[in-house]
């Protein structure tokens, strides 16, 4: 078994809309969701009660895909949720995310990642943060997606 080890990062994005608002949005999971990350596939959603979905994505190009199963659990009164992944690869990453209210009509969302990965040994710290740099650019860039994709869901309503 190869050591594994976590990459911790974050950012923000913000919202012109209230923070119960955006929440709700951004807690509305369904098959288009991919699409509006800016990725190609599917996506199946599984609620297993209320505050609990399970998200099978299948993302990627050609014949190079990769299926990623979370866990996701929904904290509403604290506009708050957890996605924590239960398949290869990144088994076990965890993802906090939460809303936060700006004023009475803007809010920001406070990501928070501790990705897992394994190697043939522990890379070094120099590697581990150009790898939260890379990481932040990438998950950033989905919520800059999602973020233009609730402006414009949000406004027409």
């Amino acid at each position: 078994m190869m050591p594994s080890y976590t990459v911790h990062f974050g950012f923000s994005q913000r919202f012109p809309f209230p923070a119960a608002q955006a929440y709700e949005w951004c807690t509305e999971y369904d098959a288009g969701d991919i699409a509006l990350e800016g990725m190609r596939g599917t996506r199946q959603v599984d609620w297993t009660d209320d505050a609990t979905v399970i998200l099978t994505d299948v993302v990627g190009l050609g014949s190079i895909k990769t299926k990623k199963v979370k866990v996701v659990r929904l904290y509403p009164k604290l506009l708050m949720w957890t996605s924590t992944r239960v398949s290869e690869p990144g088994k076990y990453s965890q993802f906090i995310y939460q809303i936060v209210a700006e004023g009475k009509n803007s809010s920001r969302l406070d990501y928070h990642g501790a990705q897992v990965e394994e190697a043939e040994k522990v890379p070094s710290q120099r590697y581990i943060a150009a790898r939260a740099k890379e990481l932040t650019r990438e998950d950033s860039q989905v919520w800059f997606n999602l973020a233009a994709a609730m402006k414009k869901d949000l406004s027409r309503r």
